[in-house]
């Protein structure tokens, strides 16, 4: 919580701790803390009572006194009987003047220097009204304590800069001060309003100079009128729109700002051409500046008029002016040089193509000004259009680094000759920085050569505790330096580098901290070697302008960084990270993220009963953490239905009606609170579900608003497999259906979402399809080197994330599978079994005959007494054994624990024992009871059945 500047005990307190190089915290006002900060890193003592500035004579800054003069003489009868007094600096911080106050309070201003003549700098007495306004350009409240020196504590100062209309430059501050008993909140109110009053006061003088300029140039064309008969032109105004009037006034304002008098061409569209003159004029009252006029040559009037009017007599310069001469050329405001005429043609007025007896114009003034002032619209212009730049050009990527470079690119060299912005490493990684107090990482650098000697991009920047930039951290406010050479604590960082930087030419500094939200994130620097003037207020109030701007948008950026990398983070996780171990197929697949963002494209490969495995490959709408999110769910869906060995269309249907009910549950979010549910994306989406079967070598799919698969077979032909188009996801209510198709071994399925064919097909799908088709016709391919192919086509980005899953199908040969048919008699079961143990052995896998044959006589038994026909019994020896017991029935067997006093019931419970997995599918005439078993035998681990045991015990 900030203290008062009423409670002196407080402030002395945090004074203390400052001093002693202790934290002071937030109990001190932001703008006296930093002030309190730079007076202690310019080795001031409180204590200390040096000699101040002193300098007698104050004519040089008369013009300011002049103007201040009515402001203060009002402000004289306002505050006459108040104990309070009025003083004018200029921009040196020197005492000009001190108006009012009562005798006590002006003896003892007396005694701490504080008198006209005396300069009282922030760097020389520490905080006060007059020195920190200069210092920080804005104005300034010091009351107290909060005084850095401990003779100014009695005392309460309230400073506002004085700034000149015209360039924006701080000239001056007006301040209040009092004693501190008597002071008052109004104060820095009051004397905001006397200097806004002396600015007005400075545009009046500015504004009455270019009244007589222009009074000067009328009197001159009387004159001109007075000697003779003149016979009119056409009048020019006729031929020119908005478009041509501003054209020839940026180009009149560009004469006036060269400071040279002369002619020019300025190309108009329509293939005309006018012909500007700029003339020295000077007023009665001594005020010199320069007059511009625009005349259309005859050649114009030849064509666009379709008759010649009247000849006119030849137009005569003001008398009293000096003739034109040559200036350099300039660019137009159309980008086209102009041609600036030889002095004959504008000092000749018989030939010339002003004085042309043919088809013209008459000329017409288009603007009168002095050189300087006149230069300062014409940067207020150029000014405009940087920041429309800005507007334009900065923030267009949500990428912290290209915000960066961005920002540079503009203000060099337009601005500046050199800029640079350095950021810390956690805003480069998308986090929130706690303190920028540690080194930062140089984001971005451009200049007019690229072999300067400042930091280059990517080094790591530590600046020094009284550099410009570390100043301009520690306060969060803007450094002006306008001389670098001259700036406290510019050499410290880096002694030899910074030597090197000022040989190099660069001789101004303004560096600005990047604040967006109540955040610092980092600092930017803005250096000029080439152009010659200094950094002055004006360029510091548009440095800040960019810099504000850029904040933003690096701050937009660093936030879609962290959630971007949340969301990937995110999607990773429900991704698989590896493919699970089957020997069905071999598989490889890919991903890649949309340049927009994550995205829910997804895959899977999903072992199942019966050697099979499913592959899935999935799209969900929208990008972001919503769709990552959704994804994940709809992945687990899927999982926890292929558990249940549900139908391929059953998959489908069932993922179908997850999706409609989370549809559901989101409208019904957003009617009970519509602001936490606001821009939430539809849920939606598309899916291709395949199961293969190694055994037959058929691959069973559907697809719900999916494109087709590809099939490539081991002769590299590619087929897009002919699947009935089912609906998207979440519809809701539309059945899917299936196809079946034979695959050959070694055959490759390739999975993929529409991000791959909106990628290599330019958002053309049937060209997707047909280039993807060429890529993959490529015979004995890995899924690895298909997938390599594919990472060719996808070397930036897409628009929307691709996944691409690619399987080459093996197959199981007779000698990994045995089939039974079994009658429907009680007495086979032990025909069955023998046979089913000689199959073992004929295997290798004597280990588990006893096991095996139990689970086989007990799914046999139950087939036969509560199942139909046909009865079938199926071995399959792949990285499991698995035995199934297939019926025409389709009646669940339920595994339950049975009484001591039951006959049966014990034998699904007691297979459910010896084997790994087991469970149950259905199919179209019936169902499957399968198990599953290690090659290592169960009873051989540690707590496993007793094979001891006869069957027929059992």
């Amino acid at each position: 919580m900030t203290v008062s500047w009423h409670d002196v005990t407080a402030l002395s307190e945090a004074h203390e701790r400052l001093l002693a190089g202790m934290p002071v915290g937030s109990v001190v006002r932001d703008p006296i803390q930093a002030s309190w900060r730079r007076c202690r890193s310019l080795g001031l003592e409180p204590d200390h009572r040096g000699d101040i500035p002193y300098q007698q004579d104050l004519d040089d800054v008369c013009s300011l006194a002049d103007a201040a003069r009515p402001v203060l003489e009002n402000l004289e009868s306002r505050l006459s009987g108040i104990r309070m007094t009025v003083l004018l600096s200029d921009e040196h911080a020197r005492v000009l003047q001190r108006r009012v106050g009562e005798p006590p309070l002006n003896r003892y201003l007396d005694s701490i220097q504080l008198a006209p003549g005396f300069a009282i700098p922030e760097e020389v007495i520490g905080t006060n009204g007059i020195g920190t306004a200069l210092a920080t350009r804005r104005p300034a409240f010091v009351c107290g304590r909060e005084h850095y020196s401990d003779h100014w504590r009695d005392i309460a100062c309230a400073g506002a800069p004085v700034r000149d209309p015209l360039s924006g430059h701080v000239i001056g501050v007006l301040d209040l001060t009092c004693l501190r008993v008597h002071s008052q909140s109004s104060m820095l109110a009051m004397a905001l309003d006397a200097a806004h009053d002396i600015e007005q006061q400075l545009l009046r003088r500015a504004t009455s100079r270019e009244r007589a300029l222009l009074q000067a140039v009328h009197d001159a064309r009387r004159r001109t009128a007075a000697g003779g008969p003149v016979r009119a032109g056409i009048p020019a105004t006729d031929m020119l729109d908005s478009h041509d009037q501003r054209i020839l006034e940026e180009s009149a304002a560009g004469l006036i700002s060269s400071g040279r008098a002369g002619l020019a061409e300025v190309q108009l569209p329509r293939g005309r051409t006018a012909v500007l003159l700029c003339r020295p004029v000077t007023s009665p009252s001594g005020v010199t500046g320069f007059a511009v006029e625009a005349v259309f040559p005859p050649g114009v009037m030849h064509r666009l008029t379709p008759t010649d009017p009247e000849a006119a007599p030849p137009v005569t310069a003001p008398p009293g002016t000096a003739p034109p001469v040559t200036t350099p050329p300039f660019p137009s405001p159309r980008g086209r040089p102009v041609v600036v005429e030889s002095p004959e043609m504008a000092a000749s007025p018989a030939t010339g193509p002003l004085t042309e007896p043919a088809t013209r114009t008459d000329p017409w003034l288009l603007a009168v000004g002095e050189p300087g002032i006149v230069r300062l619209a014409v940067r207020a212009r150029e000014r405009l259009g940087l920041l429309y730049d800005a507007s334009a050009c900065v923030g267009t990527t949500l990428d912290v680094t290209r915000t960066a470079e961005e920002l540079t690119e503009l203000v060099a060299p337009r601005f500046a000759d050199f800029a640079a912005v350095d950021l810390p490493p956690a805003v480069l990684l998308g986090e929130e920085p706690i303190r920028v107090d540690g080194p930062l990482r140089r984001a971005a650098i451009t200049g007019i050569h690229e072999d300067s000697p400042l930091y280059a991009v990517g080094d790591l920047v530590t600046f020094a505790a009284n550099t410009p930039q570390a100043r301009s951290l520690t306060s969060e406010d803007p450094v002006l330096e306008p001389e670098l050479g001259r700036a406290a604590g510019w050499l410290a960082q880096d002694p030899y580098g910074g030597e090197k930087v000022l040989d190099a030419g660069v001789h101004s500094l303004i560096t600005v901290p990047m604040r967006a939200r109540g955040t610092v994130l980092g600092v930017v620097s803005f250096y000029r070697s080439r152009l010659q003037e200094p950094f002055d207020d004006d360029d510091l109030s548009l440095a800040e302008e960019f810099v504000g701007r850029a904040a933003l948008c690096i701050d937009n950026a660093r936030r879609f960084t962290r959630e971007h990398a949340v969301a990937l983070a995110l999607q990773r996780s429900l991704l698989p990270r590896g493919l699970p171990a089957q020997r069905a197929v071999e598989a490889a697949h890919r991903y890649l993220p949309a340049r927009s963002g994550v995205g829910g494209d997804w895959f899977d490969v999903i072992p199942l009963s019966g050697a099979r495995v499913a592959l899935v490959v999935g799209d969900v709408v929208g990008h972001g953490l919503h769709a990552a999110a959704t994804m994940g769910r709809l992945r687990t869906a899927v999982h926890n239905f292929s558990s249940l060995d549900l139908a391929v269309d059953e998959v489908l249907a069932h993922l179908d009606d997850l999706v409609a009910r989370l549809q559901l549950d989101q409208l019904e979010a957003e009617k009970g609170s519509q602001e936490e549910t606001a821009g939430q994306e539809i849920i939606g989406g598309s899916c291709l579900y395949a199961v293969y079967d190694p055994t037959t070598r058929r691959c069973t799919l559907a697809r719900a608003g999916h494109p087709p698969p590809a099939l490539v077979l081991p002769d590299g032909t590619v087929e897009y497999l002919e699947l009935p188009a089912g609906p998207p996801l979440g519809l809701g209510g539309h059945p899917f259906e299936t196809a079946e198709v034979e695959v050959p071994e070694d055959s490759l399925l390739v999975l993929y979402t529409d991000g791959l064919l909106e990628h290599i097909g330019e958002r053309d799908v049937a060209l997707g399809l047909d280039q993807l088709r060429r890529l993959l016709a490529q015979p004995a391919r890995t899924p690895e080197q298909t997938c390599r192919a594919l990472d060719a086509l996808m070397t930036m980005h897409p628009d929307d994330d691709v996944a691409v899953l690619v399987a080459r199908t093996r197959a199981l040969d007779a000698d990994h599978v045995a089939t039974w048919d079994v009658p429907a008699e009680p007495a086979i079961v032990s025909r069955i079994r023998s046979e089913v143990i000689s199959q073992l052995t004929r295997w290798g896998l004597e280990e588990l005959a006893y096991t095996t044959a139990l689970t086989t006589s007990e799914l046999v038994t139950n087939a036969i007494r509560y199942g139909g026909e046909p009865i079938t019994l199926r071995l399959v020896r792949d990285r499991t054994l698995i035995c199934e017991v297939s019926d025409g029935s389709s009646t669940s067997p339920h595994l339950r624990r049975a009484h001591t006093t039951d006959e049966g019931g014990r034998g699904l419970y007691l297979v459910a024992q010896l084997v790994q997995r087991w469970g149950t599918r259905y199919g179209a005439h019936g169902k499957v009871i399968w198990t599953e078993q290690p090659l290592t035998p169960l009873c051989d681990r540690p707590g496993g059945f007793d094979a001891s045991l006869p069957i027929e015990a059992i």
